[in-house]
């Protein structure tokens, strides 16, 4: 009698534990880990906490920074459904990131991505006077410096420059102070924040071009994680819907736009020729808009 009820109770036990352990795995914060360097731009976490903030019935969550690894490493983990590694990264799209991931199709940044400015060394500036076109650009023979996965090397290569590239983010800003390249193309949602790094003391900011192509940043999971995808896009979703997305654009990239002046800049269109055809229509609409998202932006600051 005695062993059939341990039996019995070992079996309640078991049943209980099935039976609660959804519900206690619920009530736990969920920890998303999001790629590094997006958690280091305050910029990319703020957002990607706007988004998870705006489904709270998806339940508590927490946010962690990744371990270091290169942008085409953390791609490849989430690729491989590595959820240990990183679930969450904001890159640049290309078709194949666009196949191989789960894609959230809106452009974190409003397409400032890409809209680009160099980062220069102070004695290397008056390399860039008298530039008003491309063809001006490769006549000087200025080399730009890009990562190596990252989607805008190939774009700056199908448009004849000279592209020196590395796989570390971190040291192409060394690169750059050793005479490798002439310009560190940043988007202008990101160039702020990269002269606040240690790596880009004694740099600045060119004052008078801006490169812009269709340049499309999404945020992706890893093709298997469905729900962290479909949290993520009804969070933005909402957000632009309540107008918080806009309060962020203005925040964040406000003082960016103001500061750059980019409406007094030389503009040098290039193609992207390695877009699906629904971010080639986003990216087309982010070029022909840039006039007004500036003046939105600039009118906006306090």
């Amino acid at each position: 009698m005695l062993s059939m009820l341990q039996s019995a109770a070992c079996g309640l036990s078991l049943s209980l534990v099935l039976t609660v352990s959804p519900a206690l795995a619920q009530s736990s914060p969920h920890d998303y880990t999001l790629w590094y360097r997006n958690y280091d731009n305050p910029a990319i976490k703020a957002l990607v906490e706007l988004a998870l903030e705006k489904t709270p019935e998806y339940g508590a969550f927490t946010l962690s920074r990744s371990e270091e690894v290169t942008q085409g490493r953390a791609l490849r983990e989430l690729a491989a459904n590595r959820s240990q590694v990183l679930d969450i990264a904001n890159v640049a799209t290309n078709p194949a990131r666009e196949r191989s991931l789960n894609t959230i199709p809106i452009p974190i940044d409003g397409g400032l991505l890409g809209f680009r400015v160099c980062l220069v060394l102070p004695e290397n500036l008056p390399l860039f006077d008298d530039i008003s076109n491309l063809e001006d650009l490769r006549r000087k023979g200025i080399r730009i410096g890009q990562g190596a996965h990252w989607p805008d090397t190939p774009v700056l290569r199908a448009s004849g420059i000279e592209v020196i590239t590395n796989t570390s983010y971190e040291l192409l800003f060394g690169m750059l102070k050793g005479k490798r390249f002439e310009c560190f193309a940043r988007g202008v949602n990101e160039v702020l924040f990269d002269l606040e790094r240690r790596e880009a003391l004694g740099l600045v900011i060119e004052p008078g071009l801006l490169l812009a192509y269709p340049m499309p940043s999404y945020l992706f999971t890893a093709p298997r994680d469905h729900e962290t995808a479909q949290r993520l896009e009804l969070g933005l979703e909402r957000s632009i819907e309540d107008g918080s997305f806009a309060h962020f654009l203005k925040n964040w990239y406000g003082l960016a736009v103001r500061e750059l002046q980019l409406d007094e800049r030389t503009m040098i269109l290039l193609q992207n020729p390695d877009l699906s055809e629904e971010s080639r229509d986003i990216g087309r609409r982010a070029l022909e808009s840039l006039d007004r998202r500036i003046r939105h932006l600039e009118d906006q600051q306090p």
